[in-house]
């Protein structure tokens, strides 16, 4: 239907969260997915969605939506997202070929919305919206809210080297001292893809990865299952980073890469060592890049630690249709106000870029 490489909308990436029992009624995230076919029953376009009866794993806010909908005794769940779940990396929110996918979007839209209606869910929201399907979902007239996430942009540098020489003199020295650290540690870093990581490797790493959610007290979304299955059917999307300290694996960070992005996911550690984590999920992916000539960076969520290590801020986009009214009215002033808030701290940040001046970025 279309050549799809973002790994996150790949039917080998979704199938594995359903079979490894990651989303369903469980976890929140139960899947609905939206196909449009033609007369002949040929496959025309497609649009991950899920019904939800919370908020979790989305990464765009709306509690306080669901609060003022429960204050005035009206349901604000269950509701609808378009998105890929716990995991918010910018992409493709509808499969559709380039050049159809106005036409497709519009025929998806027209059957969201009447789902939407006929199961009185409170609202429908497209999270992370590339700017290709942006442009074609915002003809519709939802409602847009905007945050910040913080990238790594690659200007054709030959060497990670290259790279620091665009940096001021005090952030070059900064990342040259924390890379310095790990170095002279003693540890071991191997860089894994699906080909070469084994199944120790990913029992290593989800150990690692689960640990994070036990000491903050959380659910791990994943499992060692997913894992393997997306590693073996999905070999070139994956990297994998593990760190060794004496023939014992002690940290670990698994991205994804699709030709033009590679998207930092996971962490997971065992005990504390200065800037390894700055090392592992952030150096080697820059690293990463500049060998395969990747041209962005997306760590993941939040971090304004992520500037002085040469990451920008970067727009995200959403869109949102609410079902009725009285609210619609409310949420739009709310994303209204809130848009001026993000591009006001956008702007504020951009001071403190760790680029000199006469660097293009």
């Amino acid at each position: 239907m279309v050549d799809n490489d973002y790994p996150f909308l790949r039917h080998e990436f979704l199938a594995a969260m359903e079979q490894h029992r990651c989303v369903g009624e469980h976890a929140g995230w139960i899947p609905r997915h939206l196909t449009c076919y033609d007369d002949g029953d040929n496959l025309l376009g497609a649009m991950p969605l899920y019904e939800k009866h919370n908020s979790w794993g989305e990464f765009v806010f709306d509690h306080a939506w669901a609060d003022a909908y429960h204050r005035a005794g009206m349901e604000y769940y269950p509701k609808l997202v378009n998105a890929i779940p716990f995991t918010p990396a910018t992409g493709q929110r509808v499969l559709a070929p380039a050049d159809r996918i106005v036409e497709i979007s519009e025929k998806l839209i027209a059957g969201l919305r009447q789902f939407m209606h006929q199961h009185h869910f409170s609202g429908a929201h497209s999270l992370f919206v590339r700017e290709a399907d942006f442009s074609a979902l915002q003809q519709h007239e939802p409602l847009m809210r905007i945050d910040c996430q913080f990238h790594w942009h690659n200007r054709g540098y030959r060497s990670f080297d290259e790279f620091l020489l665009t940096l001021k003199s005090k952030k070059r020295k900064n990342i040259r001292q924390e890379r310095r650290k790990v170095a002279e540690s003693g540890v071991q870093i191997k860089r894994l893809d699906g080909h070469t990581a084994t199944d120790h490797d990913w029992a290593e790493f989800t150990s690692m990865y689960r640990a994070i959610y036990d000491r903050k007290y959380g659910s791990p979304a994943f499992n060692v299952g997913f894992f393997k299955q997306v590693a073996s059917e999905l070999p070139d999307h994956v990297l994998l980073v593990l760190v060794y300290a004496q023939d014992v694996c002690i940290a670990g960070a698994l991205m994804y890469a699709d030709e033009h992005t590679l998207y930092g996911r996971h962490w997971g550690c065992r005990g504390y060592l200065d800037s390894l984590h700055f090392e592992v999920c952030y150096y080697q992916g820059i690293e990463y890049c500049i060998e395969r000539g990747l041209q962005r960076f997306d760590p993941g969520a939040q971090g304004e630690h992520k500037i002085a290590r040469g990451f920008i801020p970067t727009q995200t986009r959403s869109l949102h249709w609410i079902a009725g009214q009285p609210f619609r009215e409310a949420i739009a002033d709310f994303v209204e106000r809130e848009q001026s808030g993000v591009r006001g701290y956008i702007r504020a940040v951009e001071k403190h870029s760790p680029y000199q001046t006469n660097t293009v970025c």
